[in-house]
């Protein structure tokens, strides 16, 4: 019953068999070898267009290396007040970006409503020299509530976003997971909805430690290789980047352990819908399930053997919070997650 997060979960066999072949003999280093190339290649068919790619080894130095292309030091960056840039990053966008300001929106389910972004981009005028200037659009897919952007919902922000001038970065950590529900392609989730850089995650979902960060204007990527090498994330061994990049995209491998994942918190989230004294907080759309519980049941959960956090109430409605003597948590399933571990925790908080 361990659902605290698809990070604890293991990289997929066919990852890990990848990258067993991978060191078998020498290659050519930093990014040259044959896998490193044919995971790009892969990358530009799945988002139908040429891109600029770059593999990095952790979803942190993805978001704030990204940002940092599109963002001055004197620039605002608009975000959720619960994105993981802004709650999880330890600073890191600010610091890559030379003094960035993170300007946080409120959005009920994790997600930014229009009005609410022309709003915070109108508080900040062009050319007035007292304020930082607007710079980036930052959305989280999935969100920090396992909601989702649709490509309207992205097209509709990130229009916004271009006619003000700003640049727009996804932090796709749990794209794929977000993908598979939306039911698109990649290409109409990103650029065609007008997202300039994508974090492209593949660590959560069964990698060992990959992202890529994809360029959809090569042209906003002219420093960033640089940037990559003076951030300590130009991998020597690239060939242990590569390799895992170039198996997950293999033979839609992302996209099953993907569906896999959500099918499980489908699973999981009806179970707990039909049980009385549990609710759910917002619709599950991804991997993840938010459920209020009482105090007493998360204890009873967690000593017969269940794993998970309790989460922030922030982005819920007022009237829609937990009572106090119950507590908001999160589960996460992953590819590794069975039908036994949803139906053996299903069953406990039955009790």
């Amino acid at each position: 019953m361990y659902f605290a997060s698809d990070n604890s979960a293991p990289a997929s066999a066919a990852i890990m068999a990848a990258l067993v072949k991978a060191n078998s003999a020498p290659v050519p280093s930093y990014g040259a070898d044959p896998w490193t190339k044919d995971a790009e290649a892969k990358l530009n068919v799945i988002f139908e267009k040429d891109c600029k790619v770059f593999l990095v080894a952790t979803g942190t130095s993805a978001n704030a290396l990204s940002l940092s292309a599109l963002c001055p030091p004197w620039g605002a960056i608009f975000c959720h007040k619960e994105a993981h840039i802004q709650v999880h990053e330890c600073g890191a966008p600010e610091f890559y970006t030379g003094g960035a300001k993170l300007v946080l929106l409120e959005g009920a389910s994790g997600k930014i409503a229009p009005d609410t972004l022309r709003a915070a981009i109108a508080a900040l005028p062009r050319s007035d020299v007292h304020v930082v200037q607007p710079a980036a659009l930052c959305l989280s897919q999935a969100t920090e509530s396992g909601t989702i952007y649709t490509p309207a919902d992205v097209t509709t922000l990130a229009t916004i976003a271009h006619q003000a001038g700003l640049g727009v970065h996804m932090d796709g950590a749990r794209f794929a997971n977000a993908l598979v529900h939306a039911k698109c392609t990649a290409a109409e989730l990103t650029w065609k909805a007008g997202v300039d850089v994508l974090s492209f995650g593949a660590t959560k979902n069964g990698a060992l430690a990959c992202e890529a960060v994809i360029f959809f204007d090569p042209g906003k990527a002219d420093s960033f290789a640089y940037q990559r090498k003076r951030a300590g994330q130009l991998v020597s061994k690239g060939r242990l980047l590569g390799a895992q990049m170039s198996a997950y995209l293999q033979d839609d491998h992302w996209l099953e352990m993907a569906a896999h994942a959500n099918a499980m918190a489908a699973m999981l989230s009806a179970g707990l819908a039909q049980t009385p004294d549990i609710r759910l907080a917002w619709p599950v759309q991804a991997n993840e399930t938010f459920a209020i519980l009482p105090k007493v049941k998360i204890d009873a959960l967690r000593a017969m053997g269940a794993v998970f956090y309790e989460w922030s109430v922030e982005t819920l409605p007022i009237a829609e919070r937990p009572k106090p003597n119950e507590s908001l948590i999160r589960l996460i399933c992953s590819f590794m997650t069975t039908e036994q571990d949803v139906m053996a925790f299903l069953q406990a908080a039955s009790k």
